[in-house]
């Protein structure tokens, strides 16, 4: 259950890291592009990077559970100028430019000390090391095998596709297209054993 309840913090402390720092300051430039086919509570994140501004439009399925009324208080709360609600229950933040380049910092900062953590605080002993590139599109774990397989820290993986996904969409990653490469390596023998690809995987499980 420990490391169960670290991955699904881990998930949530990247989305909450996202959206604080985009909700701390918002440009007054315009931008003119609204998407007009959100259709499914599933659509992912879109960015619209303007000449002077960037809009990150947030899925409902990230405020399940939520008053949308006090999310968006608390966003202008925060700083953020201006808040659109979409038709389809998504939310719309403006930002300058280089708010939203503050903001991929603070995620990528994030990833690197949450990955940080998985390598050395012994909830995933099987786990020798993580890397990865610069877009978190791809990840290679390298494992001692036979721990890997007799463990529960496969779940590590799980953490890592969501990372790797937000971090992408905030970026203005593609809907349809944004993918997470995650490699799982024998440490002994430097053999790929495992690829898990997401969403793709995460979708198959839950079917």
């Amino acid at each position: 259950m420990k490391k169960l309840s670290y991955i699904i913090l881990l998930a949530i402390s990247m989305i909450a890291i996202s959206a604080c720092s985009s909700d701390n300051e918002a440009s007054t430039a315009s931008g003119e592009k609204q998407e007009s086919q959100q259709t499914t509570e599933e659509k992912s994140l879109e960015v619209d990077k303007g000449l002077l501004n960037v809009e990150v439009t947030l899925p409902v399925s990230m405020f399940e559970g939520e008053d949308i009324d006090q999310v968006i208080a608390d966003a202008k709360a925060d700083g953020v100028e201006e808040v659109t609600k979409n038709e389809d229950g998504s939310l719309t933040y403006r930002m300058s430019k280089s708010k939203h380049k503050e903001m991929m910092q603070e995620i990528e900062k994030s990833i690197k000390e949450s990955l940080e953590d998985m390598k050395t605080s012994g909830d995933f002993a099987s786990i020798k090391d993580i890397t990865h590139n610069d877009s978190f599109s791809e990840f290679t774990l390298t494992v001692d095998k036979a721990e890997y397989e007799n463990s529960m820290d496969a779940f590590g993986v799980f953490g890592l596709g969501i990372s790797g996904m937000i971090y992408q969409l905030y970026n203005g990653g593609d809907n349809e297209n944004t993918k997470v490469i995650i490699s799982v390596e024998d440490q002994a023998t430097q053999e790929v054993f495992d690829t898990i690809v997401y969403p793709d995987d995460m979708e198959n499980t839950e079917n």
